[in-house]
């Protein structure tokens, strides 16, 4: 092998080792708390962006009124609830298959952040259904399978909270979470497998928008939200869990001890 290859290969293997360096708890603990201020802030930046333009500046819709701005919460959380479910599935596969530890924390970070958008999905979907369909809730196959997605965040969270030994308690709930996974292309695909209530998709990457470019705007804009709320506040909580289940290293006593 030449001298330019083994610099090469050599260049190759430390740039792959600085990246899975995060994949220990004890590395990717300060990178978390660098990130955190940086996506908290984006939240609430966008947020605020967000509501003004949704609840102060996009025009009345014709056929609804001023109900439809509940979109503008509705929407991002129930893509949401949908998104954080699939990364929550992957993280605990990840888990199951290679046994790596951050991998199982960064799944139960997820879960609660997730069970939160479903539950505002749900009650801005009751907040929105009365208006437009004169009840609070009817079991449309859209609605109940979010319904079905909130239990197995709950159940997901509950299987693990009930197990003693946190090894168990990942594996039992990242093979809960990996057949719950089923559940998503149904709530996706439910007004176009069944006849339903519920409208089609708000925004299709097939078609153009059927709504005002300032409505779309708002809403992507809440959606941006959403996401860096998300990963904000799952950092936070994952190095929490860290600090619990790491509480014996060397790494996180010097940690807690530079603290007080």
């Amino acid at each position: 092998m030449s001298t330019g290859s083994q610099i090469l290969d050599s260049r190759r293997a430390t740039s792959g080792a600085g990246f899975f360096k995060y994949a220990s708890p004890q590395q990717f603990f300060p990178l978390a708390g660098k990130l955190i201020p940086w996506f908290a802030t984006a939240a609430v930046l966008l947020a605020v962006v967000g509501m003004v333009i949704g609840f102060l500046v996009a025009p009345t819709d014709h056929q609804q009124g001023e109900a439809y701005r509940i979109i503008f919460l509705h929407v991002p959380a129930a893509w949401m609830s949908m998104f954080v479910y699939l990364v929550m599935a992957f993280w605990s596969g990840v888990g199951l298959v290679f046994n790596t530890r951050l991998s199982s924390m960064m799944a139960s970070a997820l879960a609660p952040t997730g069970a939160l958008f479903t539950f505002i999905a749900l009650w801005t979907g009751a907040l929105w259904g009365k208006p437009t369909w004169g009840t609070w809730w009817v079991w449309d196959a859209r609605l109940t399978s979010e319904l079905i997605l909130l239990f197995l965040y709950i159940g997901f969270m509950a299987l693990q909270a009930a197990i003693d030994d946190p090894r168990r308690a990942d594996k039992a709930g990242a093979v809960l979470a990996l057949v719950g996974a089923v559940n998503v292309p149904v709530i996706y695909f439910s007004v176009q497998w069944w006849n339903t209530l519920h409208q089609g998709s708000s925004v299709s990457m097939t078609k153009a928008p059927s709504m005002a470019m300032t409505m779309l705007a708002g809403m992507l804009i809440m959606a941006l939200a959403a996401w860096a709320y998300t990963i904000a506040v799952s950092l936070m909580r994952v190095r929490c869990i860290m600090l619990e289940r790491e509480r014996h290293a060397e790494w996180t006593r010097q940690y807690l001890e530079d603290q007080a």
